[in-house]
């Protein structure tokens, strides 16, 4: 996924504000999870962030893009770990986070433990 930094993403330092990594890592979660689910999973089950370790490594100014990826470990539970790497256009790596998400039964709001169904999608590959 690609991001590029808007005025309103800077802050009084000229770079990116650490706000906007946590956002753009929730961005391109989302998405991850929306393109691979399938539509009953993604009626039935949410995901809450239950941690982030975000390892600042460069930065960006207003106008300057990166391209995201990510991928996901093994479940744990009614957990897994994301993992999430930033490139500035220039190639070097910029950010790299792990956060850690939990699943939750939309109708009940409980966790629950992540069945090799739902994680297969994402592992595959």
């Amino acid at each position: 996924m690609r991001f590029v930094a808007a005025a309103a993403d800077i802050d009084e330092l000229g770079h990116v504000n650490n706000a906007v990594w946590v956002r753009w890592i929730q961005d391109i979660a989302t998405a991850h999870w929306a393109s691979v689910a399938p539509a009953a999973h993604q009626a039935a089950y949410a995901w809450v962030v239950t941690r982030h370790a975000i390892d600042y490594r460069g930065n960006l100014a207003e106008g300057e893009g990166v391209t995201a990826e990510t991928w996901v470990g093994v479940p744990k539970g009614a957990r897994f770990d994301r993992h999430v790497r930033f490139t500035g256009d220039d190639g070097r790596v910029k950010v790299e986070a792990v956060t850690t998400w939990a699943l939750i039964d939309r109708a009940t709001g409980r966790l629950l433990r992540v069945r090799e169904d739902i994680a297969a999608p994402f592992l595959a590959g």
